[in-house]
């Protein structure tokens, strides 16, 4: 075992004068923290003609705050803020890919030692002392080459199901035309004109006959933003619960759509559900598929978010839902669509179970390797 601060040169972020930041190019690429992260490099969106600390090509970047442990690589010489810090390895001892896979292992330890009140962060010091073991050289290679093999498939895969995606939005486009809702055409329908939009609440959770029934009761933080049809919630209310709110079931085939923290995550209900106050959910008429509806919202994210309303965060109304104009096409049309992405999908649900196979995988690899 041995200390990072052992085999790397730490390089604490510190974020410049406000008005050092561009978005034209002047300067080198500024990042303040793991939002800027891709999938394996960071996104360049802001540049700093005057930078205080500088993180090099080939140093990996750890976020040290809000939240704690996400790396990437510097593919180029970049200014940091304070939300990241930059490890340079200093030791032939050590491969630096041997180290970033290391350090994912160590997330929830650093995050465990993060202070402050507002937001946990990390200190240089608290990193400087984390431990991480050490192999051989030629242990570290074998570890490294086995896990970016598996990396490289869960890659593969992720490029696959983007692809379809690709191919279900181009299909949208050739056969309904533009989708964008900003346009609210006069010849549109208000949502009010083809479905029932429903709303939610919370049972009180310090009464424990309300909670661990059988009712399936979802929250916006269960969803991804285009998360297809949903079976299944977290967390279960009982009849009870149901009753102190006056809460209405959502039916099978309600789109889903969360109104606040945050707006525009989408689902289909391939089940019955009941609903926290965090959405304005429409139960379709026999004018509009419910699939159809789904993916014209799921490409309006944008869109939906330019109605919230509120100061401390924005949501979207039952009232200015009602409002939102959307076309609707013929409903063969519709269901020429539907049948289209029913084939997509289940291409979809193959490369699905690849892709969580190959992550569990992943996670049996890095169990053996660094415990």
């Amino acid at each position: 075992m041995v200390s990072l601060g052992d085999i790397c040169t730490i390089n604490m972020g510190q974020s410049p004068d406000s008005e050092s930041y561009n978005d034209v190019g002047n300067g080198i690429p500024f990042y303040q923290g793991n939002a800027d992260f891709g999938e394996r490099y960071p996104t360049p969106r802001v540049f700093c003609s005057h930078p205080i600390k500088i993180a090099h090509e080939g140093d990996i970047l750890i976020s040290v705050r809000a939240p704690i442990g996400a790396i990437n690589y510097a593919k180029e010489t970049c200014c940091i803020g304070r939300g990241l810090a930059a490890l340079t390895v200093n030791t032939d001892k050590c491969l630096k890919d041997y180290l970033w896979y290391a350090i994912t292992c160590k997330v929830d330890e650093l995050n465990a030692k993060g202070t402050g009140s507002t937001f946990k962060a990390i200190s240089k010091s608290v990193l400087s002392e984390t431990q991480i073991q050490v192999p051989n050289l030629e242990t570290q290679q074998g570890i490294v080459d086995s896990l970016i093999k598996v990396d490289k498939l869960i890659f593969l895969r992720k490029k696959q199901l983007q692809k379809l995606d690709d191919l279900v939005k181009s299909r949208f486009v050739e056969m309904f035309g533009d989708y964008d809702l900003s346009l609210q055409k006069t010849g549109w329908y208000k949502v009010s004109q083809i479905g029932t939009v429903v709303g939610g609440s919370t049972p009180k959770t310090n009464v424990p006959e309300y909670w661990n029934g059988e009712y399936r009761w979802i929250s916006p933080a269960e969803l991804e933003m285009d998360s297809g049809v949903i079976l299944d919630s977290a967390k279960k209310i009982t009849k009870a619960g149901i009753e102190s709110c006056s809460l209405q079931e959502l039916p099978i085939g309600t789109v889903i759509l969360s109104s606040r923290a945050p707006i525009g995550k989408v689902a289909i209900a391939g089940n019955t559900f009941y609903c926290n106050q965090g959405f304005k959910n429409i139960i379709c008429s026999t004018k509009v598929k419910p699939r159809f509806l789904y993916t014209l919202l799921l490409y309006n994210t944008e869109y939906l978010n330019s109605l919230g309303r509120g100061a401390t965060f924005k949501e979207i109304s039952k009232s200015i839902v009602e409002e939102i104009r959307i076309p609707v096409p013929p409903i063969k049309d519709q269901e020429r669509f539907v049948q289209y992405n029913d084939q997509i999908n289940g291409v979809r649900r193959c490369l699905k179970q690849g892709h969580a196979k190959l992550e569990q995988m992943k996670q049996a690899l890095m169990q053996k390797y660094f415990g």
